[in-house]
Order: C-alpha cells, then sequence, then structure tokens
C-alpha cells in the first residue's frame, strides 16, 4: 500500500478512539484518587499508600481487642500471627505476660488505664515503617504512638523519644 492509497479518515472511528482514551485516563485518576482517600489521605509518594492502609487497619484491630479485653487476640494482632499460642516460645523477646502487663486493664504500666475508645489521630512515615499516633479514651493530647513495620505486619512501641506532632 504507497501513501496515495491510504485508507479514507473516518470521523466516527476516531471520535470512538477519542473517547475510549479520555474515559480510560478519567478511569485511572478515579482509581489514584479512591486509593488516597482510603488510605487515609497521606501526603507521600503513592506506592507508600498501602502502608499506611495496613498500619491503620492493624492498629483499628489491635485496639479494638484491647477494648474488648481479648489481649490473646490482641497480642496476636500486635505479632501479627493469629496462632501465637502454637509456638509461644518464637516471642520470648516480649511474651505475652509482659503484654498482659503493659495492656491489661488492672496493668500499673497503663497509662492510659483501661482502654474503651480510641481515635487516629495522625499517621506518618517513620524509616522503613509507619507511626501512628492514637488519642486513648477521648483524650485531646499525649497520644499513644504505636509503630507498624509494614515488611513484618508488627505493631511495636515507637522508638524511644519519636512521636507525631499533633499541634498545640
Amino acid at each position: 500500500m504507497t501513501l496515495m492509497d491510504a485508507p479514507k479518515f473516518d470521523p466516527t472511528r476516531e471520535k470512538r478512539r477519542t473517547m475510549i482514551v479520555r474515559l480510560s485516563a478519567a478511569g485511572v485518576v478515579v482509581l489514584i484518587v479512591a486509593w488516597w482517600l482510603v488510605a487515609g489521605r497521606p501526603v507521600d509518594w503513592p506506592w507508600n499508600w498501602d502502608h499506611y492502609w495496613f498500619g491503620r487497619i492493624e492498629a483499628n484491630q489491635f485496639l479494638s481487642a484491647i477494648e474488648a479485653n481479648d489481649l490473646q487476640k490482641a497480642y496476636g494482632v500486635w505479632l501479627h500471627d493469629k496462632n501465637w499460642q502454637q509456638h509461644p516460645q518464637k516471642y520470648g523477646t516480649y511474651p505475652f505476660n509482659r503484654f498482659t502487663g503493659d495492656w491489661g486493664p488492672t496493668s500499673p504500666d497503663n497509662e492510659y488505664g483501661p482502654i474503651r475508645s480510641h481515635h487516629i489521630a495522625l499517621i506518618g512515615h517513620y524509616g522503613n515503617g509507619v507511626l501512628i499516633a492514637i488519642l486513648i479514651n477521648g483524650r485531646k493530647s499525649d497520644a499513644l504512638n504505636l509503630a507498624y513495620d509494614p515488611k513484618t505486619g508488627q505493631l511495636s512501641f515507637a522508638p524511644p523519644g519519636v512521636s507525631l506532632y499533633l499541634g498545640p
């Protein structure tokens, strides 16, 4: 086929092609905005948004179990291991007895008292993990800061001296 034998221009086909491209681009933009909203509107690169989302889910599951006084389930969420009772020796660095002492409702180490409610105030990236600032029992300040490791799915206490600033 030579240049002079080119097919005749079809405006209907071109209009359909343009519409498909525009709708596909709009669909991608809608998916990205929806992903950003579900992740909690983080101000970070898109490839980190799921870290915020999974960290929020783990923290909510953990604190919901603490509120229900289901410490065994909460310990499983903390370690990201539902079957931790089958191999407790694997978690010798933070055993269940110590966990109960830190998170139990009558524990002297629990500075929040019995945890009845929680609100995730802020989530931010820190190193390879995510820091989560949680307001306990309706407090407006002195948030509980937890760290979430996206590689292992485990929760832990935030490093000493590291916390998210919630404002004045």
